[in-house]
């Protein structure tokens, strides 16, 4: 799959729990990608939970799955990774929204550069040993099944008390984790420019030392942070309402091509 450039990445939103000024900024980020971006990769934790029944979705959702819809209607591909928060997505977001939902890695060209994508939870070999058990029970459509057959306010209810840990905080290695997969990512890959993370909450925009960009857009949770893939270079932006926002960092592609050159 390619996405065309300027392609704007978001993560870790978990609408639910966000500060209703954040939910706001993001409905103004969606309305303004649809003028100056054309493609918007959503990267994982849109919403704090996420399950739809057969006739009904979680409330909080409403406005953002519109806003999605809205840009699609306008022509803006939207690519939306599943992150560990919203791993259950159907046919509202596929079908009704009409995003792109995909769970696991993404491989494709965005704009001149061949990428990688990951929302990141599970991918630290060690610590993230014990989750990957647990992600595979809950990732079971025997599982998906069984919820369904909760009444919505109690499922609700009963997800959000138990996600509390990874909303709350950055991760406790300040990233650290993730970073390392990435630059083993761009080691062992030497055909990828692009590796992007979220998950962390920790924004990253780093050039990896044989070629090749890790990078994070940040958890909008907490600082609403975004990268920006231009053909010839990728920028990390804090949203300030523009739809330039204000650059943070920049890294070019021409650099990063010398680099990787024998």
């Amino acid at each position: 799959m390619q996405l065309p450039a300027p392609c704007w990445v978001v993560s870790d939103v978990h609408l639910g729990v966000a500060p209703p000024d954040l939910e706001r900024s993001l409905l103004a980020l969606i309305a303004k990608a649809q003028q100056s971006a054309k493609a918007l990769v959503i990267n994982g934790d849109l919403f704090e939970f996420w399950f739809e029944w057969k006739h009904v979705m979680p409330r909080v959702g409403f406005r953002a799955v519109a806003a999605l819809a809205a840009a699609r209607e306008a022509g803006l591909p939207i690519l939306f990774i599943a992150g560990n928060h919203d791993c259950w997505g159907g046919d509202a977001l596929v079908r009704d929204a009409g995003v792109d939902y995909h769970i696991g890695t993404w491989l494709g060209q965005i704009g001149q550069w061949r990428a990688r994508i990951d929302h990141g939870d599970g991918l630290r070999d060690v610590e993230d040993r014990r989750y990957r058990a647990l992600r595979a029970v809950l990732r079971n459509p025997l599982a998906k099944r069984a919820f369904r057959w909760i009444h919505p306010d109690f499922g609700v209810k009963l997800a959000l008390a138990s996600s509390h840990t990874s909303r709350q905080t950055r991760a406790r290695d300040a990233g650290a984790g993730l970073r390392e997969v990435a630059l083993s990512t761009l080691a062992t890959d030497r055909s990828l420019d692009l590796v992007i993370h979220g998950h962390s909450h920790v924004s990253l925009l780093e050039r990896a030392p044989g070629g090749g960009v890790l990078s994070n857009a940040g958890g909008w949770l907490f600082d609403p942070t975004f990268l920006v893939i231009d053909d010839n270079a990728i920028s990390l932006r804090r949203w300030d309402g523009s739809a330039e926002g204000h650059r943070l960092n920049s890294l070019d592609r021409l650099a990063q091509e010398a680099l990787s050159k024998p």
